[in-house]
């Protein structure tokens, strides 16, 4: 008879769940996990960790895990559990506790783990009973997996783990998401189907909950079939691809002169009917729920219930997204699209109108060659060099909008990483490293700013030492821009906490065994980047990058202590 350790690791082995993000700890499930193959791969920080499993779930489909010790170590899962709680991710975290007879003692680095981790996850247990090992686990993982999915935490106490447990089970639960393709109500489809058919100016806006559901070719299906145009949140990103007639782009608090989609939104402004297809409605992808009109027709598509008519009164779809989709597009086929169908010449018209003025007012900024580079240049060469399935990661702040905007989707295989959940900080390249890990062959390619890099550099040695060649940009312009743009915004002028002083990442890189380069100049960049894509290597290309720069965050253009303070920074140089 195994033990509690070795059991759950042939759990974990007999769901085909092949690698798992660790630091030792609890040691005898990593040393028994390891004995049967399966890989640790190995973190230097918790919290850099849990992202790292978020990661892998996102690009795999599946469930990931990590494991880690009690107290500091569990404390320091939080935030990335949360950012997976938040963005619907389903990640089971093993968490070694003390042992069972010194509980409640003031043990070493004993805490309420059930306290700490009430806030962020769908499920919390201790396994006390070595005979239900398998049921604890089956009921982590479908936890995880089913509904809204989500992290779960299982204690796993010290002494339990040496105790006996009973053989692995025959037959085990997936770990798949979303575990249940559950279908929306046929007349709730029957109805949403004859609102869109009827609309005189629809809009999809697809989610986070859109990508994880894999609904990018049915609803680009659905597009072609009513001509209804697709706009994406900033989670949503890459759903549909940004070149597609009827694609939008992404929307919310990033449409300002400069957003890709800025030339859309006096036309969204006026939609009568609205499908929100796996989308929290959350503040900034609705630019402060201000975006879309108040009269308009809601319909909502979403696994979680309590997510429809949180924010807008909606005709409720609760189901999977795909399937819904699915199901609409079926429903559609039986009505009269022919007010659809005479409708889309104009809308892509718009759209195309859209783009165009975005391609003619950022046509300087993109292609400039000025010292610093601008971000927007940046972002642009890696659209241009960006391959058919790439993995784009951008870090929370500047960089996400940075993104949004300038990188263009254009293949239905390549995927767009962002943390909108929470928008930590320093997630950025964990994110790009656990996607590294569920997608080997694919192009990883991370943009950070420098002040997020500053919070996970370690995490350089462990893309070195674990094989995880990824490709990290650092916006490198010694500030925190978001927070010194944004204080300036609001209270007319920035803290002291904004100014970072200087740091040669490229040295960083070195140092741990990877490519470092400092970049000054366009050329730089294209050759650098150019190598790095192909290289099977970590590189940072540490970019020196203009610090007055800001993304199209809607109303920052017209602000006047911003642009006061700008002219100010010029003239001072």
């Amino acid at each position: 008879m195994p033990t509690v350790a070795a059991a759950i690791a042939e759990n974990l082995r007999a769901r085909q769940i092949s690698e798992f993000f660790g630091q030792s700890l609890p040691s005898l499930l990593v040393l028994a996990a390891e004995d049967l193959g399966i890989r640790q791969i190995v973190y230097r920080t918790e919290n850099a960790g849990g992202t790292m499993a978020d990661g892998f779930a996102r690009i795999s489909g599946h469930c990931s895990v990590v494991v880690a010790q009690n107290g500091p170590a569990a404390t320091l899962l939080v935030p990335p559990l949360t950012e997976a709680a938040k963005v619907s991710i389903p990640v089971v975290a093993f968490i070694q506790d003390v042992p069972s007879p010194i509980r409640n003692k003031n043990a070493f680095q004993e805490i309420d783990h059930q306290s700490l981790f009430s806030g962020c996850t769908k499920w919390f247990d201790r396994l006390d009973d070595p005979d239900r090992v398998h049921d604890y686990i089956d009921a982590a993982f479908r936890a995880a997996t089913s509904g809204r999915p989500g992290p779960a935490v299982l204690m796993l106490p010290k002494d339990v783990l040496e105790l006996v447990a009973p053989p692995t089970p025959e037959h085990l639960g997936p770990t798949v998401f979303p575990l249940d393709r559950i279908r929306p109500p046929e007349a709730g489809v029957r109805a949403a189907a004859e609102l869109l058919a009827k609309a005189k100016r629809p809009l999809v806006v697809a989610g986070g909950g859109a990508v994880s559901s894999d609904a990018g070719a049915a609803l680009a299906r659905l597009s072609d079939l009513a001509s209804l145009p697709v706009a994406t949140t900033p989670m949503g990103k890459g759903v549909v691809t940004d070149t597609a007639d009827l694609s939008v782009g992404v929307i919310g608090n990033y449409m300002g002169p400069h957003g890709v989609s800025h030339g859309m939104r006096e036309w969204i402004s006026g939609v009568d009917t609205v499908l929100l297809a796996g989308s929290r409605t959350n503040e900034n992808g609705t630019d402060g729920w201000s975006l879309f009109p108040r009269d308009a027709t809601f319909i909502h598509l979403d696994i979680d219930p309590t997510e429809i008519g949180r924010n807008y009164p909606s005709l409720r779809l609760v189901g999977d997204v795909r399937t819904g989709i699915d199901d609409l597009a079926a429903a559609l086929r039986e009505l009269d699209l022919s007010r659809r169908s005479a409708d889309r010449p104009a809308i892509t018209a718009q759209i195309a109108r859209s783009r165009a003025e975005f391609e003619t007012t950022t046509a300087a900024v993109r292609s400039s060659t000025a010292r610093p580079l601008r971000p927007e240049r940046v972002a642009d060469e890696i659209s241009t060099l960006l391959p058919d399935d790439a993995i784009v990661v951008a870090d929370a702040s500047y960089s996400s909008i940075w993104v949004a905007n300038y990188i263009r989707a254009t293949t239905h295989r390549q995927r767009f990483l962002l943390p909108r959940g929470m928008a930590g900080l320093g997630w950025g390249l964990p994110l790009a490293l656990g996607a590294k890990a569920a997608r080997p062959s694919a192009p990883v390619i991370c943009l950070v700013g420098d002040g997020g890099f500053a919070h996970c550099w370690a995490e350089i040695e462990t893309a070195v030492r674990e094989n995880l060649d990824v490709v990290v940009l650092v916006l490198n312009n010694a500030i925190l821009g978001y927070q010194k743009h944004a204080e300036i915004v609001q209270f007319g002028r920035p803290t002291s906490a904004v100014e970072l002083g200087h740091v040669d990442h490229a040295q960083i890189a070195t140092a741990c065994g990877a490519h470092g380069h400092t970049i000054h100049t366009d050329v730089e960049l294209r050759e650098a980047l150019s190598k790095a894509i192909v290289d099977p290597a970590t590189t940072v290309l540490d970019i020196i990058t203009d610090s007055d720069a800001y993304p199209p965050i809607t109303g920052w253009d017209t602000n006047p202590a911003l642009a006061d303070h700008l002219i100010d920074q010029q003239l001072n140089r």
